[in-house]
């Protein structure tokens, strides 16, 4: 029964929004749509406002990164109606650097889940009052979700006792990650005995 209304409400929602559907789908017992990214603000209004609908509540927008696809990153809302008692994930595709509506005229709540989908992977939300880092600092270069950048990230901060302030340098690594070597320590850690330092005097020796 609980599959014929979700049915229902499906074919209902396509003949309805033929023009911004792409595609509907149930994965995992989880509703799925995929909007067009010029129709998103309509369909998501359509769908908090149509009484066949009211989802009233956004739960969350999150982004994804999918970079071998030309439409690189997915943004997801996900939409809880408390009258069907039904949750709904709403998906556009977006090529890089190509931005989408802002949803936080229809949900207020919305502004903060999109300062962190362009924070963590630098998605463009056209029209949002306030679209700046929320969990990076302000001078962080790149946006760390994204899967190309680097585990070290670009730059690390450290004290300067010269100008007695935090400064930003780029990263320096005594050791390279892909070449780590899990017996001996870092480089330069002289002052205290490790696990795997008789390995390197062994090796010393060897080399004369």
């Amino acid at each position: 029964m609980a599959n014929e209304k979700l049915q229902a409400l499906m074919d209902y929602i396509a003949a309805a929004q033929v023009s911004a559907v792409v595609k509907q789908e149930i994965a995992l017992g989880e509703w799925a749509v995929t909007v067009k990214p010029d129709f998103l603000r309509s369909f998501i209004t359509f769908l908090k406002n149509d009484p066949q609908c009211e989802f009233q509540q956004l739960v969350d927008v999150c982004g994804a990164d999918y970079p071998d696809r030309p439409a690189r990153f997915d943004v997801i809302y996900n939409l809880l109606s408390l009258k069907l008692n039904q949750r709904v994930r709403v998906k556009v595709a977006l090529k890089e650097n190509e931005p989408v509506d802002t949803v936080t005229g229809i949900f207020s709540a919305a502004g903060w889940f999109e300062r962190e989908a362009w924070d963590l992977y630098g998605i463009l939300f056209t029209g949002n009052p306030d679209l700046r880092r929320i969990l990076t600092d302000y001078g962080f270069e790149g946006h760390p979700l994204r899967k190309d950048f680097p585990l070290t990230g670009f730059v690390e901060l450290h004290y300067d006792e010269k100008q007695k302030r935090v400064v930003y340098a780029p990263v320096h690594l005594t050791q390279d990650y892909r070449n780590f070597d899990f017996i001996s320590p870092w480089e330069g850690m002289t002052t205290v005995q490790l696990p795997g330092d008789e390995k390197a005097r062994k090796q010393k020796v060897g080399a004369k």
